[in-house]
């Protein structure tokens, strides 16, 4: 959904400082010192990976500044856009990024903002200055799937006006600023990745059995081996199979047929080909042979925002992502026909993600501390085991988190890109995991707790100074923005002055473009009556899709109909097709191998 409080107000309400102005400053519309160009819809048809033709810039790519999309089909020079040029991406969070990369198309849903005059406004106050303002309105804007921003609301964002050297020196001083932070940063991030290196030579020294080779030599006899456990288990998961299937003729009024044991499901064995050999009384076994069952949840709309206590959500992706389960990434769901208890997420169940980037797929947590009631998603997995200990299921974890458990489920991921990989339940059960000794494996969780929690005081520690450091930016943007960073010089140019010089320059420009209006063809007699209000434009639209005949038609057979310019139809056309209850549906017409809209 689209914003529907004024900036005004939302630069009234603001109490973080980002948003305010020092006295002597005017404030002006963002469309009066800045060119806004909303990105084009170019055919996706014409895509690749590549490297074909020229670099198109998806709303994914702003912050990163690069992409890997290529597009081969015709376009217009005005879409592209050069090294350094801001972009802002229209969906999501309204992030605002510089791109980094050689000249590329814009993509829809993407806008490019150019400075019109860089004697009126300068380029690196506003790339500081915006941000603050887009969050905002990111959370003033509501939203039941994704939020969405209208290049209108951005092109009337009100900026403050210093005099342009005021702006200058603020630019300057914070570029001085931000670089000794940013010297903190690199330190903090080089202590990060040497903890994580930490982590993982752990992990591994866990995975052979060396972190436990001097608890080994010290042990006189093993209550139950790596091959004992597994025959346990094996034996505890048919005994399992065989009283659920007579469950199931006990249900249904039937005798066990002959030779019914026959049909168990032998589990997947291991594949140990380029595995290391396992000390002694350790055994390979495949998490198939381990698993009692894996459930997934459901994928259905909900709303934007975690589960109240009274209220049941679904966890997304990111819940588990992190290391940590968090219950707090989940969204809510407002139907109760989809609400199902056998997919609430309780205390200690193993938590699994089968979709995510090839960095994240494959991501495991164990739920604790659960507060809120979430279901699963269809992209977040229970695997439960037949062992159902906690301790077995923290070993687990960190075979999954070691480089021996990541390299499978990332050979077994499958996807034609790195941005979304998906891991089935079948190559789920193929990953093959060592087994120690019970008492082994005991050990091994003691020993990788402590150690773990030194890790995370430390990285507890690492993440206080960079809060500290991402508090200290803050601080730095609210008193630039406030005009306490730099001194104001009587010598400058006002901005009242500078306003004058801007609305004068307007003025012409408005003038100019007032002749060539009055040089269009006269030869119609018909006056051309402009919808103004939103509730005029969607009865335009509403109204176009009425008048075709044909049930299906194209975007731009609806577009030409409608008149509207290009963002107004397509916050129209946005909002149309996520209501609950829309008029029409987006298809793929096969036989023209196109997206066409239908109407309902």
């Amino acid at each position: 959904m689209a914003l529907t409080k004024k900036i005004s107000d939302i630069i009234k309400e603001d109490t973080t400082g980002l948003l305010s102005k020092h006295h002597s400053w005017l404030r002006i519309e963002l469309k009066d010192i800045a060119e806004v160009l909303n990105g084009f819809a170019f055919s996706s048809s014409h895509f690749n990976n590549d490297g074909i033709g020229l670099p198109l810039i998806r709303i994914r790519d702003v912050i990163e500044g690069h992409t890997t999309t290529y597009y081969n089909g015709n376009y217009e020079d005005i879409y592209l856009v050069n090294k350094n040029e801001i972009l802002v991406g229209m969906d999501g969070d309204f992030n605002l990024g510089l791109w980094k990369s050689l000249p590329s198309l814009l993509n829809q849903r993407v806008c490019k903002i150019s400075v019109k005059n860089d004697n009126y406004y300068d380029k690196q106050f506003l790339i500081y200055l915006l941000p603050s303002y887009l969050k905002a309105i990111n959370d003033a804007t509501s939203s039941i799937t994704v939020k969405h921003l209208s290049s209108k609301t951005l092109s009337e964002i009100l900026l403050p006006l210093p005099p342009l050297n005021e702006q200058k020196r603020i630019a300057d001083k914070i570029d001085e600023l931000f670089s000794e932070l940013d010297n903190g940063i690199e330190e903090l991030e080089t202590a990060q990745k040497k903890l994580e290196l930490y982590r993982q030579s752990l992990l591994k020294s866990a995975v052979d059995g060396e972190l436990s080779k001097e608890w080994r030599e010290t042990q006189i006899e093993t209550s139950e081996t790596g091959e004992q456990l597994l025959a346990r288990i094996l034996k505890e998961r048919r005994e399992r199979w065989e009283q659920e299937k007579l469950k199931e003729f006990a249900e249904k009024g039937k005798n066990p047929p002959k030779n019914w044991q026959d049909k168990y499901p032998e589990p997947v064995q291991p594949d140990t080909v380029n595995l290391p050999e396992l000390p002694e009384g350790w055994v390979w076994a495949s998490l198939d042979m381990l698993l009692q069952n894996i459930k997934a949840g459901k994928s259905f709309r909900c709303e934007e925002r975690p589960p109240k206590e009274d209220e049941i959500g679904v966890v997304k992706v990111s819940a588990v992502s992190w290391g940590e389960y968090n219950e707090m990434e989940s969204k809510t769901c407002l139907d109760a026909t989809k609400i199902n208890s056998n997919y609430y997420i309780k205390e200690n169940d193993f938590l699994m993600s089968r979709a995510n980037t090839i960095q994240l797929v494959g991501a495991c947590v164990i739920s604790r501390d659960v507060n809120l009631t979430n279901m699963l998603s269809d992209k977040i997995l229970r695997l439960d085991f037949i062992i159902e200990s906690l301790i077995f299921k923290n070993w687990i974890l960190h075979l999954m988190r070691s480089k021996i458990g990541r390299e499978q489920i990332e050979a077994l991921a499958t996807g034609n890109q790195e941005s979304m990989k998906n891991i089935s339940q079948d190559s789920i059960k193929k990953i093959t995991v060592p087994l120690p000794p019970t008492d082994e494996i005991k050990f091994l969780i003691k020993e990788l707790s402590e150690k773990f929690n030194s890790i995370q005081d430390t990285s507890n520690l690492l993440s206080m100074n960079f809060d500290n450091l991402a508090q200290q930016r803050k601080n730095i943007l609210k008193d630039a923005f406030t005009g306490k960073l730099v001194p104001q010089d009587e010598s400058d140019e006002s901005a009242s002055i500078l306003l004058e010089r801007i609305q004068a320059e307007r003025e012409v420009q408005a003038a100019n473009v007032k002749k060539k209006s009055r040089k269009k063809d006269q030869k119609s007699n018909l006056e051309l009556i402009v919808p103004k209000t939103d509730e005029d434009k969607l009865k335009v639209v509403i109204d176009a899709i009425s008048s075709f005949e044909n049930q299906t038609f194209s975007a731009q057979d609806l577009s030409n109909k409608c008149m509207l310019n290009y963002e107004d139809f397509s916050d129209i056309l946005f909002n149309l097709l996520s209501e609950e209850n829309p008029v029409i549906e987006q298809l793929f017409d096969t036989k023209i191998k196109a997206m066409r809209l239908k109407k309902i």
